[in-house]
């Protein structure tokens, strides 16, 4: 069995569900630090435009989700787990769609032990 660097919560893929029945595809991009912070951003497939030098992690919920290639250097002997958190509807200066909704996508990660590092996806 491989192991994947990107996985989403059971409540991270409801939220995506929702969106993706509202918006249609989505992608996802982990946030380098500008206006929102450090945050996972959800847009709908057509409204962002992946930066060529990204790197694609894998895909949660059938969206794939990108990270900025220096992220990556610093994640890429981890797993990134996309969970989600209920936000106050005051919150919404964010660029990402679960805003909308009272909801932020948050980033949890965790260090690979040895013997998962070997599994890896490409």
């Amino acid at each position: 069995m491989s192991v994947k660097r990107v996985i989403a919560s059971d409540e991270a893929i409801e939220v995506i569900e929702m969106l993706k029945k509202e918006h249609g595809e989505l992608v996802f991009n982990q946030s380098g630090g500008c206006c929102d912070g450090t945050a996972p951003m959800c847009y709908e497939k057509g409204d962002f435009y992946v930066p060529s030098r990204n790197v694609k992690m894998g895909e949660i919920a059938g969206c794939e989700f990108y990270i900025d290639p220096q992220q990556f250097e610093y994640f890429k002997n981890c797993e990134i787990t996309i969970d989600v958190k209920k936000e106050d509807a005051a919150f919404g200066n964010s660029f990402s769609l679960e805003i909308d909704m009272g909801y932020q996508f948050i980033t949890k990660s965790r260090l690979f032990t040895n013997e998962e590092l070997q599994e890896l996806e490409n």
